[in-house]
């Protein structure tokens, strides 16, 4: 496997919300209706993946934020599921296997992807 691309993003949670207070819409323009009904900390995680998830694909023009929704598997690992422009970018660059961590503490909520092709 080789390594295509890593991303990581920050985001204040605080800043989040007041970013959707101030912005009707933002949530919804960005977060699948799945992420947009999590707790407020965990959304700011959601909108960190799909930052980091961007970077990790080169920051490519034209890509649609809903196209990507984390995802919760039952042992508890985010992963990713791609559509549309996102995969369509994914699949550009040959990549197989998307890797996704995320977490919040203090305030804050990280997320760090690596993306690798075979």
């Amino acid at each position: 496997m080789a390594i295509i691309g890593i991303g990581v993003d920050l985001c204040s949670i605080e800043r989040w919300q007041q970013a959707c207070e101030r912005r009707p819409g933002l949530r919804e323009r960005v977060l699948c209706p799945d992420e947009a009904a999590l707790p407020i900390a965990s959304q700011a995680g959601r909108w960190a993946a799909k930052e980091a998830l961007a970077k990790a694909l080169g920051a490519p023009a034209g890509m649609v934020w809903r196209d990507c929704e984390v995802l919760r598997g039952a042992d508890g690992a985010p992963s990713f599921r791609l559509r549309g422009t996102v995969q369509a970018r994914a699949d550009e660059l040959g990549i197989t296997t998307i890797h996704l961590s995320i977490s919040h503490d203090g305030g804050l909520a990280t997320a760090y992807v690596i993306c690798e092709a075979r």
